[in-house]
């Protein structure tokens, strides 16, 4: 029998529930629409859902790169995908409308068999979103588009509230952990890059703990993401999907992660959401977010005021 690390404690939750939970997941399944929460299984589903936060995955449930860690299924670019609904960025903004949501987050798997990477629809779902409910504070969490600027480029315009794009793990693991075609620097360079288009625009990114990282490769890492200007970063346990996945090397403890938070905080970090079930687009940052932004656009209506 192989060795294995025993799940501890505080990474049991209870299985999502609900009327809102079961109305939202009916009325998704009714449009066609697929939610990063679902297909990743994310453990905070149901207190996310009820709470006002949903994360939406664009272009379908199957993803052109092959992450070691993900549980999204994968195809085969050259073979080519489904095409993409068309009616999709209609569908997500009908959907958001219904389900009362403040906070949205939105996602969308790899799309390299496409011309732009997705990179249009992605900008369209965005701004058809924002028309129907301005107020609404909208963050991407988006491919690489293979680091091309033109491609990222066209999402800032589209004028989300935060952008993010995850790290995943540390330099020396990316080979392992991520798609081959998914690099580290690229993702620095992105995130770099979306700062060049709109210095005003925040950025976010997310690290998973467990996969075997060093203390030293952590820290790294947090620096290399500052030096870039990243805002936002969030830590989180990776949980092996299936036996197929990668294994998990480690559980961090939570006391660990409060002293990751506390690292991250003193690099100068925005905001810095740490525990055993935070996720990318967990709702603590989201509450976070909203405060702040909330309180940016109030300065900029006063501004406008007094002009």
């Amino acid at each position: 029998m192989e060795n294995f690390v025993r799940k501890p404690e505080w990474l049991k939750v209870k299985a999502p529930a609900g009327e809102n939970y079961t109305r939202i997941k009916n009325m998704l399944g009714e449009l066609k629409l697929a939610t990063v929460c679902q297909e990743a299984r994310c453990p905070n589903m149901g207190e996310c859902w009820s709470g006002g936060t949903a994360t939406f995955m664009l272009m379908g449930d199957t993803c052109t790169r092959g992450c070691r860690f993900c549980n999204v299924k994968t195809g085969n670019a050259k073979k080519g995908l489904p095409p993409v609904d068309p009616f999709e960025p209609e569908k997500v903004a009908h959907s958001i409308s219904q389900m009362g949501l403040h906070y949205v987050v939105i996602t969308s798997v790899d799309r390299d068999d496409m011309p732009d990477q997705g990179s249009d629809h992605f900008a369209r779902t965005v701004k058809t979103v924002k028309k129907l409910d301005p107020n609404l504070i909208v963050e991407i969490l988006t491919p690489d588009f293979s680091g091309q600027e033109n491609l990222i480029r066209h999402l800032v315009e589209a004028k989300p509230d935060v952008f993010a794009h995850n790290i995943e793990t540390v330099e020396r693991l990316t080979p392992t952990v991520r798609d081959p075609r998914a690099k580290y620097r690229q993702t620095m360079r992105l995130l770099q890059f979306v700062k060049e288009v709109d210095p005003t625009m925040y950025t976010k990114s997310s690290i998973m703990l467990g996969l075997g990282e060093t203390d030293e490769e952590v820290l790294q890492t947090l620096k290399d993401l500052r030096a870039v200007g990243c805002d936002v970063v969030t830590f989180g346990q990776y949980l092996q999907p299936t036996p197929k996945h990668l294994k998990v090397i480690e559980y961090i403890t939570p006391e660990k992660f409060q002293e990751w938070q506390k690292i991250a905080e003193s690099q100068g970090f925005l905001y810095v959401a740490s525990g055993p079930l935070v996720r990318s687009s967990y709702r603590a940052g989201e509450f976070f977010m909203k405060g702040i932004i909330e309180k940016n656009r109030k300065g900029s209506d006063q501004t406008w005021q007094q002009m």
